[in-house]
């Protein structure tokens, strides 16, 4: 008897040991589904491990990283009046008409810790007030620094401590296919994050911008997301949400952001100049078209033919001439009149550039040093 209680005693000795090993080196092992009783019935609940790593294929890193610096923007402006608003009898047959102020919902994307942000032209145009909140709970007055139209972006700036920064990617090394998450405000619902891959780089001829280069992609993007971050899954900012196209007034799986590369030279420009300075040559451009190349005699088979030169421009005074076909600036290939609008822009003024020209047969080289873009009058409101 003795010595069975012996070997007893032994085998709880081991079974003991093992499992303090186990519990100390490996708690999970250990871990089963809990039995909780709610109301009379029995529920079995899966174990919530601290610190758990997220499910493979979460983006929920990249939406922690980039979505506190994602922010909602709320701009308000007075109603036009009109012009008799301020007589009584016109008040008492007709009432305070349009007293109320417009309000427009958007979105924003913090981009330093000095308090610059980076949204849409249109989400704050014409707006007498702007307020921002932050993802944080926290809210402030934002001063308008500058405003691009031709890329539909505007720089503001907000007063407030320890400000979270998104983190500005390398959008020329996107790729269709790349899964991208589009951040923002849809409807004044509050931040809301959508995934989706990039379906189409380069987007232009739009007839959204004066300057287009957009990034195209099925995340789903709605009203209120204008001027909200598009991420890749590091977090990083890789374009500035800016249209869609829709039949119904919501995602339709086409949305166009505008790559942070485009954003970053509008900031600069507005923050060091307070205004965008593009490059400009004086030239009347035309897509080819077989009507065109005959009446030309052009011989180019792809390029932007220009069909006018300004006289004393500085397309003129490098030697342009009307029926040249531009088909290289900078040794950037020029496929369509966007591209070639978009190169050239792009161009400092001042700084002598290359453009490699076709005239008939021969190939040209000719240096331009192209002037300031003219910048476009403001729209009659």
């Amino acid at each position: 008897m003795r010595r069975y209680w012996l070997l007893f005693a032994q085998a709880v000795t081991v079974l003991l040991a093992a499992w303090f090993v186990v519990a100390t080196l490996k708690p999970e092992w250990l871990s089963r589904p809990s039995l909780t009783t709610y109301s009379g019935v029995a529920l079995v609940e899966a174990p919530t491990p601290a610190n758990a790593p997220p499910p493979a294929g979460s983006f929920r890193q990249a939406a922690q990283r980039a979505s506190a610096a994602v922010v909602s923007i709320t701009a308000s402006k007075a109603p036009p009046q009109h012009p008799q608003f301020n007589d009584p009898w016109f008040r008492f047959f007709f009432g305070d008409q349009g007293n109320q102020p417009q309000v427009g919902l958007g979105s924003g994307v913090i981009i330093s810790p000095e308090g610059y942000l980076l949204t849409n032209n249109h989400v704050v145009d014409g707006a007498d007030e702007i307020e921002v909140t932050l993802n944080d709970s926290r809210s402030a007055r934002a001063k308008v620094i500058g405003t691009d139209p031709e890329t539909d972006l505007a720089v503001l700036r907000i007063e407030l401590d320890r400000l979270p920064v998104i983190t500005l990617g390398n959008s020329d090394a996107l790729q269709v296919g790349d899964q991208v998450l589009a951040i923002g405000n849809p409807f004044g619902v509050g931040q809301t994050v959508t995934s989706g891959i990039v379906s189409a780089l380069g987007r232009n001829q739009l007839g959204i911008n004066t300057f287009e280069n957009f990034i195209q992609t099925d995340a789903a993007i709605n009203p209120g997301n204008s001027g909200g971050a598009l991420v890749d899954v590091n977090g990083q900012l890789m374009g500035i949400n800016t249209a869609i196209y829709s039949r119904s007034g919501g995602s339709m799986g086409i949305g166009f952001a505008i790559p942070v590369s485009t954003a970053k030279q509008v900031l600069e420009g507005i923050v060091r100049e307070g205004v965008v300075r593009r490059g400009w040559i004086g030239v009347e451009p035309a897509d080819l078209s077989p009507d065109l190349m005959e009446t030309f005699g052009v011989k180019a088979r792809h390029g932007v033919l220009v069909t006018g030169v300004l006289q004393s421009g500085p397309a003129a005074q490098a030697g342009l001439r009307p029926g040249d076909v531009i088909v290289d600036v900078n040794d950037k290939p020029i496929g369509n009149v966007s591209e070639l609008l978009t190169s050239v822009a792009a161009l400092k003024p001042g700084a002598r550039a290359l453009f490699k020209v076709q005239r008939r047969d021969e190939k040209l080289e000719l240096t331009v040093t192209p002037g300031e873009r003219p910048r476009p009058r403001p729209a009659a409101r």
